[in-house]
């Protein structure tokens, strides 16, 4: 496996990872056991130095070894499998059995996923975890049972987004107006942009630098790790510091897969699942600081933003009044529990 994310651009694994401790360097298809009971794919989209993939190697390699080799996973990350919408398609009917996605995207098939995307909800980490691991979090899980698939671990941390451009510095609401933006396929982000008056494009994340490069759209909006891991600083000039939505991954399952395990097989997995998890979310909060620093010096500008105004734009149209009915009275109440009032 590659030593650096590009040798190029300078932006080394090492300074992508610098989050305190180093990481370990990750295998990224591991050989499959001879004597495995239960062999199964496990896809990701991100880039093999992101965080996400570093953690989930670990938790394989603890999965295979704590059930005594009976479960042997491979890990597939940068959408190798196919896109993520694909990827989700294929885990629904068992051609991929283990899927990490952003809840963006799940939002798709279980909207109340996006609820956790709710436009300037969240103003720090302590709130996000309030309600993740607490009623918000678990509502959504018994969603997403509903669908075909099982949600055996907590959530991962995919940051909060910031919004990067090639054309214009975003700084208040009004700089948004007309501003051709790159947003996952998922409803609640092309909500925040429309009604920011925005010109959201749904564009799947296999294709982003491509469609920055291109001049498709101006800009973008990720996590600062995403930012980095993807190179978009060499087709985007400056970064605002919006925070406008946090964003989470969640390991998901084919639910007959998930069924047909011997119940000490299941809570192995979770448990390092949520072991690996609780090490990605230290890993992206320390990531955020150093990587503004990197990020800084390949070219990229850095815009503080006062949130307040985004958030009162929001409020004065019927932005959180519409979500709140979308996904109800209960789902809204257990955001609003951890969030406080919104709208």
């Amino acid at each position: 496996m590659k030593n650096a994310i590009d040798r190029k651009s300078g932006l080394t694994r090492r300074s992508l990872l610098a989050a305190g401790a180093a990481l370990p360097m990750i295998t990224i298809l591991t050989r499959r056991g001879d004597a495995a009971e239960f062999s199964f794919k496990y896809a990701t989209g991100q880039d093999p130095t992101h965080p996400v993939n570093v953690r989930a190697q670990e938790a394989l390699d603890r999965i295979r070894e704590a059930t005594g080799g009976r479960v042997d996973m491979r890990l597939f990350p940068a959408n190798q499998l196919g896109s993520d919408t694909d990827l989700l398609a294929q885990v629904r009917n068992g051609g991929v059995e283990f899927f990490n996605l952003s809840a963006s995207i799940l939002a798709t098939l279980v909207p109340v996923a996006g609820i956790v995307n709710t436009g300037f909800a969240f103003p720090d980490y302590q709130t996000v975890w309030k309600a993740m691991d607490g009623k918000l979090g678990g509502y959504i899980r018994d969603e997403i049972a509903k669908v075909g698939i099982q949600a055996p671990a907590k959530f991962w941390d995919n940051g909060f987004r910031h919004i990067t451009s090639s054309t214009r510095q975003i700084k208040t609401p009004n700089d948004l107006k007309g501003f051709r933006i790159r947003v996952p396929p998922a409803p609640m982000l092309t909500s925040v942009f429309k009604t920011l008056e925005a010109g959201a494009t749904p564009i799947n994340f296999n294709e982003l630098y491509s469609s920055l490069q291109t001049k498709v759209v101006e800009g973008q909006e990720n996590p600062l790790a995403i930012i980095a891991s993807t190179r978009l600083y060499e087709v985007q000039k400056s970064c605002s510091l919006t925070g406008h939505v946090w964003d989470g991954y969640l390991p998901l399952a084919n639910r007959r897969v998930w069924a047909s395990l011997p119940d000490d097989v299941k809570a192995i997995i979770t448990r390092e699942l949520d072991r690996s998890g609780s090490d990605e979310r230290a890993d992206i909060a320390s990531l955020s600081d150093s990587l503004r620093k990197d990020l800084t010096a390949k070219g990229i500008e850095f815009f503080e933003v006062d949130r307040g105004p985004f958030r009162d734009a929001l409020a004065k149209t019927t932005f959180y009044k519409d979500w709140k009915e979308k996904y109800g009275a209960e789902a809204w109440g257990h955001l609003e529990a951890a969030a406080g009032r919104l709208g």
